[in-house]
């Protein structure tokens, strides 16, 4: 017997949120996959980093056009790694982990201001 399966309104925010998640793993797992298999040195410094920015920032645009809501820390990764990467590619060092940890802290600190208070 065949099952069917009808999707209501609330399923498909997630659905389409978990989709998009499974389609940027795949993205970023086909990238890594596709540098390892490069001879050694033929890659430039931070292109991995570069790639996995534009997949965090391509993901969550993605998202906006569908109507789902966006990774607040996806895009601060995403902007994180486009940054590192870029800087890479220049021959310049960009401090990830400090800069992390003051978008993670920041964030800590903020979320409780920014939040909407529900009456």
């Amino acid at each position: 017997m065949e099952e069917t399966h009808v999707a209501t309104s609330t399923g498909l925010p997630r659905e389409s949120s978990k989709r998009l998640d499974d389609i940027g793993w795949a993205l970023f797992l086909i990238m890594i996959g596709a540098i390892w298999l490069m001879p050694a040195g033929s890659v430039p410094e931070g292109t991995w980093l570069l790639g996995a920015g534009i997949i965090l920032l391509g993901m969550n645009g993605v998202r906006v056009l569908r109507g789902v809501k966006m990774s607040g820390f996806g895009i601060a990764l995403g902007v994180l790694a486009l940054a590192a990467g870029l800087g890479g590619l220049a021959g310049v060092k960009v401090p990830i982990f400090a800069i992390l940890f003051i978008l993670i802290g920041a964030s800590l600190l903020l979320r409780p201001l920014l939040r909407r208070k529900t009456s």
